[in-house]
């Protein structure tokens, strides 16, 4: 083990995947919280973005993006969770789940309803390795299966050919 292996790396950062890890935590703060959506976007700002996120120091956020999908997601909640809850299985309503997994979840199925330039398989990809960021056991695989079976609905053509993924 060298003297830098105990230390965070620096790695290069993917812009939007920070983004969008530090979008799915503002969202898990907001419903915690019930604070205002500016005075959160505000605080990860000011304190929060740019430092250490899951034990490696990233240097670069899109902050625009940051941004967008945490407003995007409050003002469009209204469209998103019932698309989600339908998506889940009967037993296992939205209300039922972990707070960090609905934020994922909601953040998801924004980029996949309002962000069309934005590969349906880019942003499913994207969401089930922030699932992976939080959860070790099948969380990730619940983020891949509900993304697809929405993205199938909000963007056929796109996803055409592949097998839909059965979430349980």
């Amino acid at each position: 083990m060298g003297a830098n292996d105990t230390q965070p790396k620096d790695r290069p950062a993917n812009q939007r995947g920070v983004a969008r890890l530090a979008a799915a935590q503002a969202l898990y703060q907001l419903e915690l919280t019930r604070a205002p959506v500016n005075d959160v976007i505000a605080e990860f700002e000011l304190f929060r973005l740019k430092q250490e996120i899951e034990g490696a120091n990233w240097r670069d956020i899109d902050f625009a993006w940051f941004k967008e999908l945490v407003s995007g997601v409050v003002e469009n909640q209204r469209e998103i969770d019932p698309k989600v809850n339908e998506a889940l299985a009967a037993e296992w309503p939205l209300k039922r789940v972990d707070a960090t997994l609905r934020a994922i979840l909601r953040s998801g199925v924004y980029e996949l309803l309002k962000r069309k330039d934005v590969p349906a398989r880019v942003a499913i990809s994207e969401y089930v390795e922030v699932a992976k960021a939080f959860f070790d056991d099948d969380e990730p695989r619940i983020v891949n299966g509900v993304l697809d079976r929405i993205g199938r609905d909000l963007r056929s053509g796109e996803l055409a050919g592949r097998q839909r993924p059965v979430v349980e």
